[in-house]
């Protein structure tokens, strides 16, 4: 049984109190665990001690003066004592997960799992309570309905302040440091660390005080880089655009930026729910992949970009368990922007799932809308597509995403903001070039097409040893074919589905009914 709330003191404090043999808690902190868990033995009036097959049985609430037992260091030899204690008592097992798992068996595996089981029912007699206290989650069936399951949750903002005390403090009392934070600061302080467990949190504080003498947001959004990398499932993207390289787009630039204050302590107490997230659809080399990287700059939040293709696996039940893994380390580095590019490649196939993959993709897309439609945590979800057909319809229903936004080919006033944007890019002063020649000469062209367009000029400019010029970028125009011209077909049908689907990202004149030919969003006259 798995309890999918965090377990807190209260809740230990029940399930102790109602004789439950065997919890399981999976955490990664363990000193954090240990004083809930000396805070709970206390309230009970009952011993703690603990287990590592390194020392054996030994107290952690400092009873008696107890030393630790050596002699009890195999499992079977600290669970036949566990069973022969006659005192009212808690032992927690640290890391005894390798003795439970089936997939990779130790020797002694079977007869640890026929042991636990045989103790299950004194344990239930008894005074005690036994807790298996590890990282991972390993157990085989035979245990299932004898384990309670508890995921331990993060630390809390009062939890992880008192963290942040403590590394002030300390930094006063050794360096004579002074740390002074106004209240919005330590808002921002600690809404960045969230996501991280104490002593992570207590780290990248110090460190931050160390390199920089000051709190700085960035070195502690640069420790959860390192959970990201450390984790091989998510990709973290350096938010290096910003949205003053991205052209036109100016009601989408609106929506974004009234909610750029969404995730902070201020928003929650005016009424405000955090956003969820935001499909992005529209022609390919638009810049939807740009937007995406460019919010991560303005609301100074995480990027991790998840490629739904490599999360499925031959291994039965791996895609489902790849796909929860994944959520569940985007929330726990949350507050975050989580980047799904393509979303219309990933779930390819969904319709089709019973018949050619038994149902995989279609329970990994479910698990996905079921937790975009349920979560709590504060992961903004930024979602990518192209083609709108192959989406299935329950991914665009009302309370998935916060808004659908497509992104049509730029007008030729974005086209102008597009060229000044990449020429400046270069090192070129963009008032030295023609601009609205060159942004005449692109109609049909996408962002990206504009800017390959100017790399491909200074290619010819850099062969020939001199600098850039009009007639550089206006030739590789002319000798580039638009993908417009070549999906012209596919392109009309996104834009007539987006004209009662979707908001437009940039002002159009659009008419009901109108047939769009490629490049008007606006009359260009």
């Amino acid at each position: 049984m798995t309890l999918n709330h965090p377990a807190r003191e209260d809740e230990l404090n029940i399930l102790i109190r109602a004789k439950y043999p065997i919890l399981y808690i999976v955490s990664w902190e363990e000193r954090r665990i240990e004083q809930t868990l000396r805070q709970v033995a206390g309230q009970l009036r009952k011993k703690l001690y603990g287990w590592t097959i390194t020392t054996g049985i030994l107290p952690l609430d400092g009873y008696d003066g107890l030393m630790p037992d050596p002699s009890t260091a195999a499992p079977l030899r600290a669970l036949d004592a566990i069973a022969s204690s006659q005192e009212s008592a808690i032992f927690v097992l640290k890391d005894f997960h390798p003795f439970l798992d089936d997939r990779h068996p130790m020797p002694d595996q079977p007869v640890v799992v026929r042991r636990l089981r045989d103790i299950t029912s004194q344990l239930k007699e008894s005074r005690k309570t036994l807790i298996i206290l590890s990282p991972l989650l390993h157990f085989p069936p035979e245990l299932e309905k004898d384990i309670i399951v508890l995921d331990y949750g993060l630390p809390t903002l009062d939890e992880m302040a008192q963290s942040l005390e403590r590394v002030i403090r300390s930094a006063r009392e050794v360096s004579g440091m002074q740390v002074e934070l106004a209240p919005e600061m330590q808002e921002k302080i600690l809404s960045a660390a969230q996501g991280l467990t104490c002593t992570e949190a207590e780290n990248v504080f110090a460190k931050s005080l160390v390199m920089t003498r000051v709190l700085d947001v960035d070195v502690i959004i640069a420790e959860k880089k390192q959970i990201i990398r450390r984790s091989q499932i998510l990709e973290y993207f350096e938010a290096s655009e910003n949205m003053n390289y991205v052209g036109g787009m100016s009601l989408l630039k609106e929506w974004l930026g009234k909610r750029s204050l969404a995730f902070s302590e201020r928003a929650r107490q005016f009424g405000l729910p955090e956003p969820k997230g935001l499909l992005l659809l529209g022609v390919q080399g638009a810049g939807k992949s740009l937007i995406a990287k460019a919010i991560s700059s303005q609301w100074r939040l995480p990027l991790l970009r998840l490629d739904l293709g490599s999360l499925f696996s031959e291994l039965v039940g791996s895609s489902e368990q790849n796909m929860r893994t994944a959520l569940r380390l985007a929330e726990s580095v949350s507050p975050c922007l989580l980047w799904l590019d393509e979303l219309e490649k990933g779930l390819a196939g969904v319709a089709s799932s019973h018949l050619s993959d038994a149902g995989t993709t279609a329970r990994v897309f479910g698990s996905f809308l079921t937790w975009m439609q349920e979560k709590t945590a504060p992961v903004f979800v930024v979602a990518t597509a192209n083609d709108i057909s192959i989406l299935p319809p329950e991914a665009l229903r009302k309370g998935r995403f916060d808004e659908i936004f497509f992104i049509d080919l730029p007008n030729r006033n974005e086209r102008r903001d597009i060229f000044s944007i990449h020429i400046t890019k270069r090192g070129r002063d963009p008032q030295k070039f023609d601009l609205d020649v060159l942004a005449r000469l692109s109609e049909n062209f996408s962002g990206a097409e504009i800017e390959q367009a100017v790399i491909s000029a200074l290619y010819d400019a850099f062969e020939t040893d001199r600098d850039l010029t009009n007639e550089d970028i206006a030739t590789a125009l002319k000798n580039t074919v638009p993908l417009a011209q070549t999906m012209e077909t596919n392109i009309n049908n996104l834009r007539n589905w987006a004209r009662t689907h979707a908001r437009p990202a940039s002002p159009v004149n659009w008419t009901p009914g109108m047939h769009h030919t490629p490049g008007l969003r606006q009359m260009e006259l």
